[in-house]
């Protein structure tokens, strides 16, 4: 196989500017004169129906628009898909190349997703392949006892926080706490400088104003870190990182291990969420709350067949001219991974389908080389399984608040989590607190 060729540095766009200097972005894309408005589409609450409209209408490779109408192609078919992603020499993961940066607004909303950055997501070729292995290498080293262990602590702190209120909201009170607890102490960072940036990575990954000061604050915070690793090793990620064979520099460390942070709390925290979802309102899995175990990683597997945190990721750019499921693709166009579709394609997934069991041939971890790096599914299970299963065990009487329709899915074209998940259950006195000093507080 061969790799995409280098882009030169004349290749690196400028910043997004008028959208009026050059001709409309639809110019020469016939097939997107009926294009899917992906970001007007229902595709929120019931994207089954939507990834069926879209088979039926245009088969496993749409043709889309994107914000202020920028073209892209939705690759919905699993075939399709597995051909993309296994195809480096055809499509390529610099954002670098993409044929519409002089179309986009300054303010583009999606544009932090297409925005191309020193690290090893964006990297390709023997580049990636060094910075890829030296990720997978230093995830390898983490005990997954010790990952365990920590995810247990965690989880049990968090329920501690609302356990004696008898109600809590599952989503901002626990699944988006747990995931980036647990990685970041994975990092051999002081403890006393845990709380800040977890915060950080929170507004990160939130998008608002506190989102450009919080970059900042992480990105020092890991140079501090990687300093201090660097001068004292120690059995951590970030030293096996800097004492890699793949000989990194400080700079790469730090922005591979930004990456991890947030990727990796993201993913997992909507992982959690959607997996706690679906065993509260699923009858399948509900009869075993009480305190079953049997069920948690069905479910797990579950939810990334139906619900992959990861919905669809804007994140192949097409090297060359070339054809792909009978369209015409150009040179720089973007091809959207349709995650969430492709798991549902009737062809890997009949309607008749009744449950995922051990099939884990989904796409949710990606595929090829820029597929999610080994061990990284491993832990990612580790943390969800963990922070599942704790709450089922502290909580056994735990129900929804509201009825399962009232619940409302994120506003995203690319991930799919739910806004909240209030429940009801059996006011407990906190973990290793005695009655008396829980209600002193």
């Amino acid at each position: 196989m061969t790799n995409s060729p280098p882009l030169p540095d004349s290749a690196v766009p400028s910043p997004p500017g008028d959208p009026e200097r050059r001709g409309g972005p639809l110019e020469g894309y016939a097939d997107h004169a009926n294009a899917v408005r992906l970001y007007e589409s229902q595709i929120y609450d019931d994207p089954a129906a939507s990834f069926q409209e879209m088979r039926r209408e245009h088969g496993p490779l749409v043709p889309v628009l994107l914000e202020n109408d920028i073209p892209a192609w939705l690759v919905i078919g699993y075939r399709e898909l597995h051909h993309v992603t296994s195809q480096s020499q055809l499509f390529g993961r610099d954002p670098r190349r993409w044929n519409m940066w002089d179309h986009l607004p300054r303010d583009w909303p999606s544009i932090m997703y297409v925005t191309w950055q020193p690290s090893a997501i964006f990297t390709e070729g023997a580049e990636r392949r060094r910075r890829g292995g030296a990720i997978g290498d230093a995830l390898d080293t983490v005990d997954r006892t010790e990952l365990t262990l920590i995810c247990e602590q965690v989880a049990d702190l968090m329920i501690d926080e609302f356990s004696g209120r008898g109600q809590a909201d599952l989503i901002s009170q626990y699944a988006y706490r747990i995931p980036a607890q647990a990685v970041i102490r994975l990092f051999g960072l002081p403890e006393a400088d845990l709380p800040g940036l977890i915060r950080d990575i929170g507004h990160a990954l939130d998008m608002n104003e506190e989102t450009a000061p919080a970059n900042l604050r992480i990105a020092d915070t890991m140079h501090r870190l990687v300093a201090d690793k660097r001068a004292r090793p120690d059995h951590d990620l970030t030293s096996h990182l800097l004492t890699h064979a793949a000989r990194l520099t400080d700079e790469e460390v730090i922005q591979d291990l930004m990456v991890l942070a947030m990727a990796s709390h993201s993913s997992s925290a909507n992982w959690i969420g959607n997996t706690l979802r679906l065993m509260l309102v699923d009858d399948h899995f509900s009869m075993n709350l009480q305190g079953g175990r049997s069920s948690v990683a069905e479910a797990l597997n579950e939810v990334l067949w139906k619900d992959s945190p990861a919905q669809s990721i804007p994140s192949r750019w097409a090297v060359q001219d070339c054809e792909l499921a009978g369209r015409r693709i150009r040179r720089g166009d973007l091809m959207v991974l349709g995650i969430a579709a492709a798991n549902a394609d009737p062809q890997v997934r009949p309607a008749a389908h009744s449950g995922s069991g051990a099939n884990r041939a989904h796409m949710s971890f990606g595929h090829g080389e820029y597929g999610c790096p080994f061990p990284a599914p491993e832990l990612g299970e580790i943390i969800a399984k963990t922070a599942v299963e704790v709450l089922l065990d502290r909580l056994p009487d735990v129900h929804l608040a509201v009825a399962p329709e009232a619940l409302r899915w994120r506003r995203s074209m690319w991930v799919r989590g739910l806004e909240a998940l209030p429940v009801r259950f059996s006011p407990t006195v906190p973990a290793g607190r005695s009655p008396s000093n829980t209600w002193a507080r």
